[in-house]
């Protein structure tokens, strides 16, 4: 059990740093002003989007806890507040700790 354990490290691993030196090696030739670098920065951002809606529907551990309009309302608060405040992330994340422990325990 140990051995294929090793083994699935190893090969994550390679494959993390391939690409990773794929990207030193390649980054001196693109230009972050090129439609290839646009297409990974709106690539890389469509999977942020969707592992939050994920999160949001279809969450996993203490956010089980928490009803999913509680979740919605919070999450709708939360980006408002974090539009208002000119893209500051502290408050939205205190904000949304302190809005969904008053919904879940209701105190």
């Amino acid at each position: 059990m140990s051995y294929s354990i090793a083994i699935i490290i190893l090969v994550t691993s390679v494959a993390t740093y391939i690409s990773r030196l794929l990207g030193v090696l390649t980054s001196e030739r693109l230009s972050s002003k090129s439609k290839v670098f646009d297409w990974f920065n709106y690539v890389a951002y469509s999977i942020l989007a969707a592992l939050m809606v994920r999160m949001i529907i279809f969450p996993n551990g203490a956010l089980q806890d928490a009803e999913i309009s509680s979740r919605i309302i919070v999450t709708i608060i939360c980006l408002s507040v974090f539009v208002l405040t000119k893209k500051n992330l502290v408050i939205p994340t205190i904000l949304s700790f302190l809005l969904l422990t008053i919904f879940v325990l209701g105190v």
